[in-house]
C-alpha cells in the first residue's frame, strides 16, 4: 500500500506540475485582442507584454498589418509612444518605450489604439517585436504553434448594421465586443480545462490499475 500511495503522490505532483506549466505557457505570449472584429470597422485594440525573462522589457513594437489604419492610442504613464510612417502617412509600426527602469519580471502591461480595419475579411498578422534591458530581442513573428508566434485577428465580412459610427467616428459594438469578451475568456480558459482533465483521465487510470491488483 505504501508503495501504491508513494506513486500516485508522485503522479499527483507531476500532474499539478504540468497544468501549471502549460497554463504559464499559454498566457505568456505577445497578444492582441480582439481576436475577431468586423471589415471596415474603427476597433480598439489592446496589445498585452508580458514578461518572460529575468531581466526587465525595455519597448515593444507593433507592425500594422496590411489594410489596417492605425489612428489613435491611449497613453500609457511611464511609457513613450512613436509612430514610424510611410511617405503617405499612413502607419508603418507602433513602438512604446518605458521611460524609466521598464517593464520588471512577473509584470505585464497592455497598451491600446484605435485601427481601421482592411475592407476585406480574412486574417491579420501582428507582428511584434519585445525589447529587454539587456539588449536581447523576442521577435513574435512566428507562425500558429511555433515558439513565438505573433497574434491573429480574424477579420468577418461586415453588415450596415453591425457599424454606427459615434461623433468620433469609432463603431459602437457594445453588443458585439461582450460576445468577444466572452470568446475570448473561454479561448484563454480552454488549455487550463484540457489539462485539468487530462488529470483526472490520468487518475482514473491509476486507481483502475490499482483495482485490478
Amino acid at each position: 500500500m505504501k508503495n501504491v500511495g508513494s506513486k500516485i503522490s508522485k503522479v499527483l505532483i507531476l500532474a499539478v506540475f504540468g497544468v501549471f506549466l502549460f497554463a504559464n505557457a499559454a498566457s505568456a505570449h505577445v497578444t492582441v485582442v480582439p481576436k475577431t472584429s468586423t471589415t471596415g470597422a474603427w476597433e480598439t485594440y489592446t496589445v498585452k507584454v508580458p514578461v518572460e525573462k529575468e531581466v526587465p522589457t525595455a519597448k515593444v513594437t507593433l507592425k500594422t498589418p496590411a489594410g489596417v489604419e492605425i489612428e489613435s492610442y491611449q497613453p500609457v504613464p511611464g511609457w513613450t509612444y512613436s509612430a514610424d510612417k510611410d511617405a503617405s502617412g499612413k502607419v508603418k509600426s507602433i513602438t512604446f518605450e518605458a521611460e524609466g527602469e521598464g517593464l520588471m519580471p512577473g509584470q505585464f502591461q497592455q497598451f491600446s489604439f484605435v485601427a481601421k480595419n482592411p475592407d476585406s475579411a480574412g486574417e491579420i498578422a501582428w507582428d511584434a517585436f519585445q525589447y529587454y534591458q539587456d539588449g536581447s530581442v523576442v521577435e513574435w513573428t512566428g507562425d500558429e504553434g511555433a515558439e513565438t508566434p505573433h497574434s491573429i485577428t480574424e477579420i468577418l465580412a461586415g453588415t450596415s448594421t453591425d457599424e454606427h459610427a459615434d461623433d468620433q467616428g469609432v463603431t459602437d459594438n457594445t453588443d458585439n465586443d461582450a460576445a468577444k469578451t466572452a470568446d475570448e475568456e473561454q479561448s484563454n480558459s480552454l488549455p487550463l480545462i484540457l489539462s485539468i482533465v487530462s488529470v483526472i483521465l490520468s487518475l482514473a487510470a491509476l486507481v483502475g490499475a490499482f483495482r485490478k491488483k
